[in-house]
């Protein structure tokens, strides 16, 4: 085997294992999702009477972290393949598809419509 070959073999080796040591966890998708919803909240329609919105940002300040943990967590399958994460979440009748890899995650398919349902519930 040449020198060139065994380089790229060791180069190989070391990115898979290093997006394998990074494959998000389940606890980071809850994570993700949480941060994304509170930065819709944010921002959210100006239209809306600035009470309502502040009444919004408060309850979701307040409750939530257990908000998304009850509804997240149980309507969501995570297909593992080590070197990256597939997470398939339904959201009022949405699916939604995000893939996690190298500790990131990647919006693949139904991420705004879930999000303006969401917004639509809130008014």
């Amino acid at each position: 085997m040449s020198t060139l070959k065994l380089a790229g073999l060791a180069a190989g080796l070391v990115i898979a294992v290093g997006l394998a040591a990074s494959n998000p966890t389940m606890d980071g998708y809850v994570r993700f999702v949480k941060a994304r919803l509170a930065a819709e909240i944010d921002k959210m329609d100006q239209s809306a009477p600035r009470p309502e919105r502040d009444l919004i940002k408060g309850l979701f300040r307040a409750q939530g972290s257990k908000l998304v943990e009850g509804i997240v967590r149980p309507k969501t399958t995570r297909s593992n393949w080590g070197l990256l994460s597939l997470y398939e979440t339904n959201v009022l009748d949405q699916p939604v598809l995000v893939l996690g890899v190298a500790g990131q995650f990647l919006p693949l398919r139904g991420v705004e419509e879930a999000t303006l349902k969401v917004g639509r519930l809130a008014f």
